[in-house]
């Protein structure tokens, strides 16, 4: 564990950033006069907001500390990860996002299982009530993930437990999360974005410069790295022999991508909040770029990490990039880039909870007050914040008792659960004219029960990940029963384009 030796800097920097996010949270909050203006900031995002907030807000702790953790703890086989996340992306900014928006926008909706119960109509209420406990109870955890960022974080820095710093990092995101809502976190991820980005870059390019010019590091190159350590860390199918076992690394490494088809909720909302059609071709070609640089400079950063400190240097694997940091910079330029680290975290766990609580509160919550009388907006706002509190305040006990404190695995359990299930019904509902409501509930109950089995039976590490499978099996079920069924053409929507 290694400390800032101008341990005031860091803590100077950390207090304008936090103070920044929570004044300028607190200062868009109060423009939000209704609970859609909450949920969706009233549909008019620019193209570059919704990118960039897109882009961090799916990147997160895993991209920064997760995704480098993986590739320092297993060498170029960890990089198939980053491969098939960009290539995720890609395709979700290229084929998704336009028609998605426009199919949101038609049908009215606020929420992604807003839009969801509107677009299959003759199960909706099913549909958007099952769908809206999915993502809170697996947002328990994917928030949860965060935190334990934020934690890991403080404590390569100061050496705070990482019981202590989940707390600071709830303290941290809690307040200005509550207040103003999706449109606060949107425009604050665009500074974290930035500030992440800046991390991801610069990191390996100095990385790369320390270890040829500093003798006394474990390696004078990547190469070098990658060969004084074990076989498999040379090898692209971690040293697997077969044709099988190679593809069973590499699907398995890759299966993040199947979680971007839009199935992640985080992400499809900032699609449905852009302005038109004319935003979401600068927000695509935003999104694009940044995701290019980052998916680089994360795998650089492990690659880096293994040359400077060995593969066993490390207690944590996840603890690479900001032991990194520590290492090559100044005190107070290591500060400012572990701000983006902790960025990350919050951009994140800020988003996810709006949605979580929102999904909760508009779905589950104010449904059953409806019953016995009228609630105003104003009543529905007080509502959505206080839900939201509550919410975070799940995952931070969801952090302390998840077994597994390693973030990559923490999320990959959410990542399946919730993206690789919906984004086999996102798919059906812009692409097809039979996929329908029976075959939308069936996907969504089938995908979230098999990935919480899959887990518990600890396939995930014997046979093949939760993602994979959860995927392929989502696509059997919803095209056998949409083959057994017709969609009804007068409550659900049924064109296409």
């Amino acid at each position: 564990m290694q400390y800032v030796n101008a341990g005031s800097q860091f803590v100077v920097i950390m207090v304008l950033y936090v103070a920044f996010l929570i004044g300028f949270g607190f200062w868009q909050g109060r423009k939000v006069k209704s609970s859609e203006d909450y949920s969706i900031a009233g549909r008019s995002l620019p193209g570059w907001v919704a990118a960039l907030s897109e882009r961090a807000t799916a990147e997160s702790s895993w991209c920064l500390l997760g995704l480098p953790g993986v590739v320092y703890a297993a060498g170029l086989s960890g990089t198939w990860t980053a491969i098939g996340s960009f290539l995720g992306v890609v395709l979700s900014w290229l084929l998704i996002a336009r028609p998605l928006r426009k199919d949101a926008e038609r049908c009215r909706a606020v929420t992604f299982t807003d839009y969801l119960s509107k677009r299959f109509g003759a199960m909706g209420t099913w549909i958007k009530v099952f769908s809206s406990c999915a993502i809170v109870f697996f947002f328990f955890f994917y928030v949860g993930a965060q935190l334990i960022g934020g934690a890991k974080t403080f404590y390569t820095v100061f050496g705070i437990p990482l019981n202590l710093g989940m707390l600071l990092t709830f303290a941290i995101v809690i307040p200005y999360t509550m207040y103003g809502g999706f449109g606060s976190v949107v425009y604050t991820d665009c500074v974290q974005a930035l500030v992440m980005l800046g991390a991801l870059f610069l990191a390996p390019v100095f990385g790369v410069w320390y270890i040829h010019t500093h003798p006394e590091v474990w390696a004078s190159s990547i190469s070098e790295a990658l060969a004084r350590s074990a076989p498999s860390y040379s090898s692209w199918t971690g040293g697997a022999v077969g044709f099988f076992a190679g593809a069973t690394v590499v699907i398995g490494e890759g299966s993040w991508f199947f979680g971007f088809l839009g199935g992640l909720p985080q992400l499809a909302t900032r699609f449905m909040a852009i302005r038109d059609d004319r935003e979401a071709c600068l927000a695509r070609n935003v999104g694009i770029l940044w995701s290019a640089c980052a998916y680089i400079g994360a795998p650089l950063i492990g690659l880096v990490g293994i040359a400077v400190f060995g593969p066993t240097g490390l207690s944590d694997q996840e603890m690479v990039t900001p032991s990194l940091m520590l290492r090559l910079f100044h005190p107070m330029l290591a500060s400012l880039f572990l701000t983006g680290a902790i960025a990350a975290m919050l951009s994140t766990a800020d988003s996810l909870l709006v949605l979580a609580s929102t999904e909760l509160a508009d779905n589950v919550i104010v449904p059953r007050l409806q019953r016995t009388r009228e609630v105003s907006q104003e009543r529905m706002l007080r509502i959505s914040r206080l839900t939201t509190g509550a919410v975070a305040c799940v995952a931070l006990l969801a952090a302390y008792v998840v077994p597994s404190k390693l973030i990559n695995t923490v999320v990959g359990y959410a990542w399946a659960g919730i993206g690789c299930t919906f984004s086999v019904i996102v798919l059906g509902a812009i692409f097809s004219r039979r996929f329908n409501s029976k075959a939308a509930f069936a996907t969504m109950v089938v995908g979230v029960f098999f990935t919480i089995y899959w887990n518990l039976m600890g396939y995930e590490s014997t046979i093949m990940t939760a993602r994979t499978m959860t995927f392929v099996v989502c696509c059997v079920v919803a095209f056998v029963v949409s083959l057994l069924t017709e969609p009804d053409p007068v409550s659900e929507v049924t064109k296409i384009g």
